[in-house]
């Protein structure tokens, strides 16, 4: 089971809205969104419509105020559940668009694919097996991507202001 309930105010004070599943458009529900309080299962949340714009990651937990503690802003549009996996983890990322450039298979999380593979960009991925979060810097820090099995030819036609990351982690099933 999952669940996410977000308020209007902080210390989840004012209206609230409960969420289980993938919600497009939260906007009819609620102007604005200052603290939520995951209390099952694992969500990203987007301040735009149609999961779309800056995306961050709620793991189970109470976030009092998480647009000053994670730099977020307060309209939090739309959401999205993260069904759990079991099992492996396998990504190919590629260096440029169109999984051209150098490829690297990977399996486990990587702070920095710099360091490990000598890549200065990853403009495009294939994700085989898992759930996985990607950031436009090293060490899991700077806007941050969440990607499901697919194939993402170019992050850039992906509703993101940038185009490449630098790290990745999975979304494991202690998270849940």
């Amino acid at each position: 089971l999952h669940g996410i309930i977000f308020y209007e105010d902080r210390n989840f004070q004012g209206r609230s809205y409960e969420c289980s599943s993938d919600c497009a458009d939260m906007s009819s529900y609620m102007s604005r969104c200052h603290s939520c309080r995951v209390e099952r299962g694992c969500f990203v949340v987007y301040d735009r419509t149609n999961f779309t714009g800056n995306q961050y990651f709620m793991r189970r937990g109470e976030y009092a105020d998480y647009m000053s503690t994670m730099g977020m802003s307060d309209c939090i549009r739309s959401c999205r559940m993260i069904p759990m996996h079991r099992g492996s983890y396998r990504m190919r990322i590629y260096e440029r668009e169109n999984f051209g450039g150098q490829m690297h298979e990977m399996m486990d999380d990587c702070d920095d694919i710099m360091d490990r593979y000598r890549m200065s960009n990853c403009m495009s991925c294939h994700v085989m097996d898992g759930h996985w979060l990607m950031y436009e810097q090293p060490h899991y820090r700077g806007k941050m991507m969440y990607m499901r099995p697919g194939e993402y030819r170019s992050f850039m036609n992906m509703g993101m202001g940038h185009t490449r990351f630098m790290s990745m982690r999975r979304i494991m099933d202690s998270y849940y």
